[in-house]
């Protein structure tokens, strides 16, 4: 039982640490910025750029906008986050990396859930560019999510997990 306790704990920290950390530099872009403005902070690899993402990950249905499509994005977010609870719990205690991939994951779903309850949008300000070309904005939800999805993908695809 302390065992589960303490890797609860766990989760908390990391993803409450992930949405903390991503809310409030969304908050200093959005108050320090313009909507669309840019900071170069590397020429000709990095910027800063206070822009919204109504669409899913790197933009994807971004053009179809509406309050039907954020209360989808919303769903598919509550949904992840139980799998990824679902997933945290059963993971088992010999791979601690394997649980700190779900809290990114689960805290960088929560962060960007929050945008969208709150905007019906996402607020992302990295840009990550080589000369013309652009990654598409992201924030640090974003980076969380990625982060625990490599880790994820690596225990599938090197490890012999019991999930």
């Amino acid at each position: 039982m302390n065992v589960m306790r303490n890797k609860f704990i766990m989760l908390i920290s990391i993803a409450g640490l992930v949405v903390v950390s991503d809310q409030v530099t969304k908050w200093l872009i959005t108050s320090s910025l313009s909507y669309y403005e840019q900071v170069k902070v590397i020429p000709g690899f990095f910027n800063l750029i206070y822009i919204h993402n109504p669409g899913g990950a790197f933009g994807i249905f971004a053009r179809n906008q509406g309050t039907l499509q954020s209360m989808l994005f919303i769903l598919i977010a509550v949904a992840a986050m139980g799998l990824v609870l679902y997933l945290y719990k059963n993971t088992p205690s010999e791979y601690p990396v394997l649980s700190v991939g779900f809290a990114l994951i689960f805290g960088g779903a929560l962060g960007n859930m929050i945008d969208r309850i709150r905007l019906g949008k996402v607020i992302d300000f990295i840009d990550l560019y080589i000369a013309h070309l652009h990654w598409p904005a992201f924030n640090i939800a974003d980076s969380a999510i990625s982060i625990g999805m490599v880790i994820f993908g690596f225990y599938i695809l090197f490890r012999k997990i019991p999930l």
